[in-house]
């Protein structure tokens, strides 16, 4: 008896409970902001991750008339600040900045990645995108991808390729390159992009794939060699570098993104009214220049466009993490 009326109880108060959580979310929706705000940067102090957050969280202080706060939390191949915000209340004062590699860590760490990439974080916007340029050292002897394909395939594991650590988009970019080729090199990772680029130089590597503003000044000043650049088209940078779809890789491509994502269960009003807020500051023509001259085309997307990006980049870099037996090193 007391469990049907508990029952029938439970039924008549379920409108009245939704009611009032969508009234608290939407009060939250027009009180908000209405403290400071902290933007975690799973890197160090920095290149482009730390810009979009000191970009974007300056200006966001000046148009919410509140603190923003750029906490930068490296550590663990960016584990430890994703998991932070994993953690974090959903309130909309912790958004957390999120590039390529995010979608590769499920893969890379398995059941012992502190969170789920897809259900503890609530995409907020797809920022902006650029693109890896594939580089050898002038002096190898190789002037084009299939010259690189055909010596890779001639001498497997003899030609050492650098990347600014296991699972960043470079080491993901070459790791697809050489899935789809045949292809064997051998990996040597750096601790960021500067040290590899340096390695390079001074021949202790052979190939590397970067951020086209990280070695673009070192091809203009001819002392890298370029191949061929990730995206699906040429990037004004560098004109004259072909795809590696143009080069001789059909199908081949890798769109460096960089995003920012909330807690999983922040109020939808609370997401939407900072994606406007932040796609109005990343649309701004002197952010949009800024971004460019770093080598960033600014996407500035919804929500719902950055959830697509994240689900479908999870299930491609699963595959290739997958297929490559790839190791966190």
């Amino acid at each position: 008896m007391h469990s049907i009326l508990r029952s029938r109880l439970a039924r008549l108060l379920a409108p009245l409970c939704l009611g009032l959580a969508l009234a608290g979310a939407a009060l939250a929706a027009d009180d908000y902001p209405s403290k400071p705000t902290r933007i975690v940067v799973p890197y160090p102090p920095g290149g482009f991750n730390d810009t979009l957050a000191r970009t974007v969280g300056d200006r966001l202080s000046k148009t919410w008339k509140q603190s923003v706060v750029v906490d930068n939390r490296p550590g663990g191949n960016t584990v430890l600040g994703n998991g932070i915000v994993a953690k974090s209340a959903p309130d909309g004062y912790t958004i957390l900045v999120t590039p390529l590699p995010f979608s590769a860590l499920p893969s890379l760490y398995g059941a012992k990645l502190p969170y789920d990439a897809l259900k503890d974080f609530t995409p907020l916007v797809w920022a902006g995108s650029t693109q890896n340029a594939l580089v050898v050292r002038n002096d190898l002897g190789i002037n084009n991808v299939r010259e690189l394909i055909a010596y890779a395939r001639q001498n497997p594991g003899k030609l050492n390729f650098g990347s600014t650590g296991s699972g960043s988009s470079n080491h993901l970019s070459m790791e697809l390159f050489m899935s789809m080729t045949g292809v064997k090199l051998t990996h040597v990772p750096y601790k960021g992009s500067a040290p590899a680029v340096l390695a390079m130089l001074s021949g202790e590597i052979d190939v590397l794939f970067d951020n086209v503003p990280n070695v673009v000044q070192q091809i203009k000043a001819g002392k890298l060699k370029p191949l061929a650049v990730t995206g699906a088209t040429r990037t004004a940078l560098l004109p004259e570098t072909p795809t590696v779809m143009e080069a001789g890789v059909p199908g081949y491509e890798v769109t460096v993104w960089f995003g920012m994502q909330m807690p999983a269960g922040t109020p939808k009003a609370v997401v939407d009214r900072a994606n406007q807020d932040i796609v109005r500051i990343l649309r701004d023509p002197e952010v949009v220049k800024l971004f460019r001259d770093q080598g960033v085309e600014v996407v500035a997307s919804s929500p719902e466009a950055f959830s697509d990006l994240v689900q479908r980049e999870v299930r491609k870099w699963t595959k290739v993490v997958t297929d490559a037996n790839v190791r966190i090193e």
